[in-house]
């Protein structure tokens, strides 16, 4: 499965489960860990879980089997690792104090390298 449907597959069952304010974030110029972002909220832990929980299970049906997943417990934000992929699950509180849609846009302005004093 290509990253594209990857990530249509990932949303569309963010979008079953009533996911609010999903966003995906094409990172491939900016990481080598995944090609993709997709930052979505939660209204309780509750409800976080269970976006987390359909997406995995979808991807798994796919053929796509998560390789971690991290946050569970708290359930306040649960990151889960799909390779070409990272899912980011938060309550919208969370969301809004670590901004990662503000930090992941933020483009390199060029070489910076160290100067010694």
């Amino acid at each position: 499965m290509n990253s594209n449907k990857l990530t249509k597959l990932i949303i569309d069952a963010l979008e079953d489960v009533k996911a609010q304010h999903i966003v995906k974030l094409d990172v491939r110029d900016m990481t080598t860990v995944t090609d993709y972002m997709i930052i979505a909220s939660g209204t309780s832990s509750r409800h976080v879980k269970a976006l987390v929980d359909s997406v995995a299970e979808k991807a798994k049906k796919a053929g796509h089997r998560a390789i971690g997943v991290e946050g569970e417990e708290g359930g306040e934000w649960v990151l889960l690792d799909l390779q070409d992929a990272l899912v980011h699950v938060m309550l919208p509180k969370v969301r809004e104090f670590y901004n990662l849609e503000k930090l992941w846009s933020i483009v390199p302005t060029g070489d910076a390298t160290a100067t010694d004093g």
